[in-house]
């Protein structure tokens, strides 16, 4: 069965910027909303600025009388990749996760299970994720359900996460409080823990591309320079439990800025993404782009499998 795809939400949802930085595409800034440089589609020349992609209009144009070429994100990848329109639109959709709507074959490329979560609009993200001016009160560390995630007392404490009873829209959820690289709380995400959806609950307006899960903990002296890169909240207890500094994703894919964080902070990356088909693709495709800036290394958790499956044991073994 022929799978059905959402041009406009896929032109709505995926920034042009994102697409170029996939590609590996550098191009420089020209006022606030624009990109020149050589154009990747008929060939980098350099000192030429032929290609212009604007990030307000999220298109992009070539001047050069040979290419000329135009138009949005799936002309872009239809370009880069010499298929169809429609072909570049089912890429995008595998490589952003987003679901099809309406009829036909209607299944997401990336479907959030275990400690993924959602995966957020794509583009550019000017405005940093504001601290809040609360704190959740009545949080227990002590709840079973992590217990059952394989999570001690003394961990879930120092990182705060915990059962909350109280009223708002995270009551009657394990919360884990998220933290800039400042060290500052910019929000809470919520996990379910009786099985009602969604999943994982974030609050609106929150960008969590912008962040990295646990960043202010591993930049301390005793970090060394070297991270552990992890998908999900429990992945990262798990790998501090074990002894070892680690950061999360929060989620399958790496942004621009979670790039910068990293390359800006640490002079060594442990890439430790969960075994399933997600996770393997996902590492593939941060691997290059991390390697470039510092030192990698991939650690295979294992068909199938994710670091909060794991022992503290075999989290050390494995990252020995």
């Amino acid at each position: 069965m022929a799978v059905w795809v959402d041009f406009k939400t896929i032109k709505e949802t995926v920034g042009i910027q994102a697409v170029l930085q996939r590609y590996g595409v550098k191009l420089k800034r020209a006022g606030k909303n624009e990109l020149r440089g050589p154009c990747p589609i008929h060939g980098r020349k350099q000192g030429s600025d032929s290609f212009h992609a604007s990030t307000a209009k999220n298109a992009f144009q070539c001047f050069d009388p040979s290419c000329q070429a135009h138009g949005n994100v799936l002309d872009l990848v239809a370009a880069m990749e010499r298929c169809s329109v429609r072909e570049a639109a089912v890429k995008l959709s595998g490589w952003y996760g987003i679901s099809s709507g309406g009829g036909g074959d209607q299944r997401s490329a990336a479907p959030a299970t275990g400690s993924k979560l959602a995966p957020e609009k794509v583009g550019e993200r000017a405005e940093p994720n504001k601290p809040l001016t609360f704190r959740l009160q009545g949080i227990d560390s002590a709840h079973p359900y992590l217990a059952s995630r394989g999570i001690n007392r003394e961990t879930a404490e120092s990182f705060g996460v915990g059962f909350f009873p109280g009223k708002g829209s995270m009551t009657g959820r394990l919360v884990i409080p998220i933290h800039n690289e400042k060290g500052e709380l910019v929000a809470y995400a919520g996990r379910s823990i009786d099985g009602s959806e969604p999943k994982y609950k974030l609050p609106a307006g929150f960008k969590k591309s912008l962040e990295l899960y646990a960043l202010h903990r591993a930049t301390s002296p005793e970090g060394g320079g070297v991270v552990v890169v992890v998908e999900g909240f429990f992945d990262c207890l798990k790998v501090w439990q074990a002894g070892l500094p680690a950061v999360a994703l929060m989620g399958c894919s790496l942004s621009q800025e979670q790039e910068d964080l990293l390359a800006g902070h640490f002079r060594g990356v442990w890439l430790m993404l969960d075994g399933d088909e997600a996770g393997r693709k996902a590492t593939a495709d941060i691997l290059p782009r991390l390697a470039q800036r510092l030192f990698v290394k991939v650690v295979d958790v294992g068909d199938g499998r994710q670091p909060d499956q794991l022992t503290d044991r075999e989290i050390a073994v494995l990252l020995k």
